[in-house]
């Protein structure tokens, strides 16, 4: 139950309340942290099952004009000069000093139309980024009020999807969608995408039309072992599965190469916002890596890393992993250290855990 009153409602609010969510502030909304079951149950559903989520929070911008490709590639460091209809593209967006602003995914829903989708808490400030650095003939316009999302993740989530979907509107591949679907009647975009490691969808719809769907799958998934889940085995799934999380991977400060993103920045684009800084701080000195805990306790953000006497970095994320059975991090560390292998200490509250760096992803479904 909810004693907390300050803050947005998703349009599934009371359907949380009435599932026995506990609600607590998030982003500037109010959100089901767990419900009865609790966030381990919730995490091995996902992994093993399906979960559904509420991710209403997220927002939603359409770019749109005979310049826009123009202003994502500006924007963007990833590349989004040739790209399919449907197709979704991931990339960190950066500012003039390389640090990172926001990480977001943009889909392409025809040229010189694109659907960007941006992280709930910095909605706002991403919006006006845009907006202070878009030229020409473009228009930029926030969505974010009229759109819901809910998130069906899980071995069993295509099953379920299957009793509710037309074929022809479940997208096959990995970080692409469909657009104009309807299930039940209600129109929706359909992407294959997810922030669990596991595969399932994203189905973004208006708002007045949530409750309905989020019904329709909890009934259509009774079989499969479907469970609603909150923000914590949301955030435990991505850190399982070694995604990103801005605020703690990644910052204003922090550029995407030592975030481990180097993959989505082209540096061989002409140009982009951030390219040139990212160029002046040359080699990297540091970088983000995964420390499994093999000491007693668990680690979490914001701790210091310590080797060969000295502090070597700071945590960025960490947890116990509910299917792993163990805890791990993440962290960015002094180059030197990044490999395999080494050892190194962090320190919890004053007291010294010993840890190793390991490859990430932690987890990868097989």
């Amino acid at each position: 139950m909810s004693t907390e009153t300050n803050g947005l409602k998703t349009p599934l609010y009371d359907i949380h309340v009435e599932s026995g969510g506990k609600i607590v502030p998030f982003a500037g909304y109010l959100l089901p942290v767990q419900y009865g079951t609790g966030v381990i149950a919730e995490h091995m559903a996902v992994r093993t099952k399906c979960g559904l989520f509420d991710v209403s929070h997220m927002g939603e911008i359409i770019l749109k004009g005979p310049d826009a490709l123009k202003n994502l590639n500006n924007l963007l460091t990833n590349d989004y000069t040739v790209m399919a209809d449907g197709q979704a593209r991931y990339s960190p967006m950066c500012n003039e000093e390389g640090g990172v602003v926001d990480d977001l995914i943009v889909y392409k829903v025809r040229d010189n139309c694109y659907f960007i989708v941006v992280n709930a808490a910095n909605k706002d400030k991403d919006y006006a980024w845009m907006k202070a650095h878009v030229t020409g003939d473009a228009e930029l316009s926030d969505i974010s009020a009229s759109v819901a999302q809910l998130a069906l993740q899980g071995p069993k989530a295509m099953d379920i999807l299957r009793k509710v979907a037309k074929e022809e509107d479940i997208p096959e591949k990995y970080y692409t969608c469909k657009f104009h679907c309807t299930i039940d009647g209600m129109d929706c975009i359909i992407s294959k995408t997810g922030y669990t490691g596991e595969d399932g969808v994203e189905i973004y719809l208006a708002s007045g039309d949530a409750p309905r769907l989020w019904r329709l799958l909890m009934e259509n998934g009774r079989d499969e072992g479907l469970i609603p889940c909150g923000l914590g085995a949301r955030d435990t799934l991505r850190l399982e599965a070694s995604m990103p999380l801005y605020g703690h991977e990644m910052d204003d400060t922090i550029s995407p190469k030592e975030a481990g993103l180097g993959m989505f920045v082209k540096m061989d684009k002409e140009d982009f916002i951030g390219k040139k800084a990212i160029e002046a701080r040359g080699p990297l000195t540091r970088r983000r890596v995964g420390l499994k805990v093999t000491g007693r306790g668990i680690v979490r953000e914001h701790q210091p890393v310590y080797a060969d006497g000295r502090q070597i970095g700071v945590t960025t994320s960490g947890t116990h992993c509910p299917y792993l059975g163990y805890p791990v991090a993440m962290a960015l560390l002094d180059i030197a250290y990044k490999e395999p292998g080494t050892a190194v200490e962090v320190d919890v509250r004053g007291r010294r855990v010993a840890a190793e760096v390991i490859k990430l992803p932690f987890y990868k479904r097989s």
